[in-house]
Parts: structure tokens; C-alpha cells; sequence
């Protein structure tokens, strides 16, 4: 049986080992809830020391951090601290955008493209309407500053740096390791038109004509995305971006935005992205609490694996009209249910 001095004990994100004696926690109580109970869920804000149990923190965390942490009221002041600069050459630099006489010259060549395509009838044209949408940008490039600067605020909040592809570090999954060939459950093969309707996202992305999408701060839900103009179903949204590695890897992380890259019939060829450091807008778009029947109605984004070239790509997608103002939600387990979504809103 545990003593009560075991019981009582309160936990911190891991951080370095120190010379300095640490105080004595034992009476922490949750700012939130006002109980001691249920010490080895209460998590001490590495700024003021106030205790909070996972369970009252809005968004709920999984589990313990394994970096610093800071409660609600601490890191809304950093987060009311900073404001990324709505500088145009700064957000430039930032998203690495093409500069203008570069993009000018790459509309042109796709504006060829689109002219050199015809419908020839109405069977075709049905056909067509059930492909994927490139997203539509604002028509302001002075509102699409404002909401590249809302994306890179968020990632600087995090400690993330923008990235639009997956990336594959060194001591994590190599690049050979993604073969959609390993997913046991099926997966989607993404079609040549598709694939352009893909790359034509990425290339309005290289050059600043980013997705109609507003990154907001929530005090429940945390950082959160909001369509900041009518979005049509089946619109690509984004594609899910970060670090490639193998889930036995991450297994114990305290994540809450790993998503399965692929899903191996062998555990250990099983992969993952991993959005922590380096990522994009889809990290901040949130998953549904898929055990509520109403939470499940907000649902308007579907999130789908593809194999793309034999390799696997995860991409969010429209699967309804999305209003302006309106929140983008998706199911993060999909089917396979594996993750537990009963703290998400």
C-alpha cells in the first residue's frame, strides 16, 4: 500500500536536475476544482507553482508534459505578449513565400493549364464535381496577411517552425520507411487529377495565396481554426504536416497531435506524424469528442489517408459546406479508434 507522503505527490513537466532544493507541494489544491485529491494528476505551473489536476485544464491534457509547463493564466500572458508583426516581409520570410515576379510567372503557366481543359459532357461533368477542390483564396491580400500572421503566431506560441511537406529527421522514420504498400487497413490511391488539384494547393501556398483559415485562441479548446470565408465540400484544406517516425517510437509521448501516417499489419513499421516542431495550419484544427452525439454533429472536415506515388500522405478534407466563422472539426481517430476523445470539446 502506498504511504501517504507517496500519494500526495504532485508532478512537473521533467525538467534538467538542479542543485536548488525543491519546495514542499504536499497541500497543493487544484486552482481549479479547490480538491488535493488525486495527487498524481496535478500538475504544477512551472511559473507561479499553482496546481492543476489534467482533468480541470481546459483544453484536458493526456498526460504530463515532458517540457515546461505553464498554467492557463501564465501562458495567456505570454500569448497576450506576443503578436506576430503584420509585416509583409517578415511573414514573407516566415512561410517562405516566392517572391512576386516567381509566382506571377507560375499563375500564368497553371492559367494555361486550366484553359486546355474541357468537358466534353454531362456524364464528365458530374464525374468531375465528385473530385477534390483546390481551396479558394481570399480575394484580400491584406486579409490573407492577417491570417498568415495568425498561423505564425500560433507556431510561435508553440515553439514550431512552418513546414508544408513531411519531414524526415535523422534518429526517426527515414524517407523508404513510408511505403503505403505496409497499411494493413486500405488506404485511398489518390488520383492523377487529384494530385494536381494537390500540388496546385501547394504551390498557392509557396507564394502567399494561403487557405481562407483563421487561427484563434480558445480558452477551452486552446488554439483553434475558424473558415474566414465559405469553404465548398470536398475542398482540400491542408495537408498534415510534421516530423516522420515510428510509432513504437512515440508510444509514451505526450503529444495530443500524433496522427497515424501508416497503420502496419507489423507494429514496428507502424508510423506517425508528429507535428511538435515543425508543422503547419492542420495542427491547430481540432478533433471531435466522437462519443458525444452532438459533438459529432460539428463535424465538417474528414481527415483521409492517400497513397500518392506509393508513398502515404494524410490529407483534411471539406466534407461538407463550411459557413464563415464557422469552427473546422474532424474525427482524429477516423476508424480506427484507438485514441481516446472523450476530454475533447
Amino acid at each position: 500500500m502506498k504511504s501517504k507522503a507517496a500519494m500526495r505527490s504532485r508532478v512537473r513537466a521533467k525538467k534538467p536536475p538542479s542543485a536548488v532544493p525543491e519546495k514542499d507541494f504536499s497541500d497543493t489544491c487544484c486552482e481549479k476544482c479547490d480538491s488535493g485529491e488525486f495527487a498524481d494528476q496535478l500538475l504544477l505551473c512551472d511559473n507561479c507553482d499553482g496546481g492543476f489536476h489534467l482533468f480541470c485544464l481546459r483544453p484536458i491534457l493526456v498526460s504530463v508534459p515532458k517540457d515546461s509547463w505553464f498554467c492557463p493564466s501564465c501562458s495567456r500572458q505570454k500569448k497576450d505578449n506576443y503578436k506576430f508583426p503584420l509585416i509583409q516581409t517578415i511573414i514573407i520570410d516566415f512561410f517562405r513565400i516566392k517572391r512576386h515576379s516567381e509566382a506571377s510567372q507560375e499563375s500564368v503557366q497553371e492559367n494555361k493549364k486550366k484553359k486546355r481543359r474541357r468537358v466534353s459532357n454531362l456524364a464528365l461533368l458530374k464525374k468531375k464535381r465528385k473530385k477534390l477542390l483546390a481551396f479558394n483564396p481570399s480575394d484580400d491580400p491584406a486579409r490573407r496577411l492577417e491570417q498568415l500572421a495568425s498561423l505564425a503566431t500560433a507556431l510561435t506560441s508553440t515553439c514550431a517552425e512552418y513546414s508544408n511537406e513531411l519531414t524526415y529527421v535523422i534518429g526517426m522514420a527515414p524517407k523508404s520507411a513510408n511505403r503505403s504498400a505496409l497499411e494493413c487497413g486500405g488506404m485511398q490511391v489518390l488520383s492523377k487529377e487529384d494530385l494536381e488539384t494537390l500540388n496546385l494547393c501547394k504551390s498557392m501556398m509557396e507564394r502567399g495565396e494561403c487557405p481562407p483559415l483563421m487561427v484563434v485562441y480558445d480558452l477551452k479548446e486552446g488554439f483553434t481554426v475558424e473558415a474566414d470565408r465559405f469553404i465548398k465540400d470536398l475542398t482540400i484544406i491542408t495537408e498534415y504536416i510534421g516530423d516522420v517516425d515510428y510509432l513504437k517510437n512515440r508510444e509514451n509521448d505526450s503529444g495530443d497531435s500524433i496522427m497515424t501516417l501508416i497503420s502496419a499489419s507489423y507494429p514496428s513499421r507502424s508510423l506517425v506524424i508528429c507535428p511538435d516542431k515543425r508543422s503547419n495550419i492542420a495542427r491547430f484544427i481540432n478533433g471531435i469528442n466522437n462519443h458525444s452525439v452532438d459533438a459529432k454533429k460539428k463535424v465538417n472536415v474528414k481527415c483521409v489517408r492517400f497513397d500518392v506515388n506509393g508513398e502515404s500522405r494524410v490529407l483534411l478534407i471539406a466534407n461538407r459546406d463550411i459557413s464563415k466563422g464557422e469552427r473546422l472539426y474532424y474525427d482524429y481517430n477516423g476508424y480506427e479508434n484507438e485514441y481516446p476523445t472523450e476530454h475533447f470539446v
